[in-house]
């Protein structure tokens, strides 16, 4: 009994290690415009277009006017790296 609340634990506790490195975000306000691949929202006097995708949880009646807290991860799309200047 006691070595399954062991395992138990210790897998609880290394699934939730896994996504320790992803930061969340969160954004605060009015919905202007909702698409089935992204929301706009505004934020203080920004305009924030976000990505959204059939897997997005959304609760609630989300439509044009509702105010809205979106909570997001930022993962990069894709990366390149340049190879060094040499300086003369």
């Amino acid at each position: 009994m006691k070595r399954t609340a062991l395992l138990t634990a210790a897998l609880m506790l290394a699934s939730s290690l896994a996504f320790a490195g992803t930061k969340t975000y969160q954004a605060t306000g009015p919905v202007l415009e909702v698409k089935d691949d992204m929301i706009v929202i505004q934020k203080g006097k920004e305009k924030w277009e976000i990505a959204k995708d059939k897997d997005t949880k959304v609760t609630g009646d989300l439509k044009v006017g509702s105010k809205v807290t979106v909570q997001y991860t930022m993962k990069a799309a894709t990366i390149e790296a340049k190879a060094d200047k040499k300086k003369k």
